[in-house]
């Protein structure tokens, strides 16, 4: 099977996940190994080590446990070497596994290579022999989230879970976190798309 070889080091949260990816992949793949990795300094300064001399991309299941170490790890490394990727949230189970996860989704390693690759390559990996993609020249700022109605409104927790969904990201991404993705991930199209689409549907459910 070819490999793609990609310059970051991707952080992933265990050792299927590990294997899953060094199939797809010609680069250092790094596993967290869950929660504990929060209590190995070594661990830690082995993946800010990567972040900052090759660049780091976090790839964490898209559950809560998933997002707590995504965010963990957002405060702790810098954020001008590091890029999140998304799998988009999908019920099932692993073949490993007797019965689902606790919310039922699956992980990175239940995701079929073309969504691991579609989510990387969003993400910004740098890929050999592959023009790395445009970042948008139009970034969002709170503002716009504000008057999109994503945050300080009564109904704005469901529409942010509304536009999460719509856009495959995980449920519980904080504002910050929201804004961050739509400018590293979406194009400004995309998101005015998504937008326009919840709009719709708020006008004939009243109707």
């Amino acid at each position: 099977m070819e490999k793609i070889r990609i310059r970051e080091a991707i952080l992933v949260e265990g050792r299927y996940d590990a294997h899953k990816l060094r199939q797809w992949i010609d680069g250092v793949v790094l596993e967290a190994g869950g929660f504990s990795l929060f209590s190995i300094p070594k661990k830690l300064k082995l993946i800010k080590d990567y972040a900052e001399n090759q660049g780091l991309i976090i790839l964490t299941d898209s559950d809560h446990a998933g997002l707590f170490i995504r965010n963990r790890l957002k405060g702790m490394l810098p954020s001008e070497t590091v890029r999140h990727a998304y799998i988009p949230p999908t019920p099932g189970k692993e073949k490993r596994k007797p019965k689902p996860s606790a919310e039922g989704l699956l992980g990175v390693e239940g995701m079929p290579k073309e969504v691991v690759l579609a989510a990387l390559r969003k993400a910004g990996a740098t890929i050999e022999g592959e023009t790395l993609q445009k970042q948008p020249s139009r970034r969002f700022e709170r503002a716009d989230l504000y008057e999109a109605g994503l945050f300080g409104r009564f109904d704005s927790k469901t529409r942010r879970a509304r536009l999460l969904s719509a856009l495959a990201l995980p449920q519980g991404l904080s504002t910050n976190a929201l804004l961050d993705a739509l400018n590293r991930l979406f194009s400004p199209e995309e998101v005015k798309a998504a937008m326009a689409k919840l709009d719709e549907e708020e006008r004939n459910s009243i109707g």
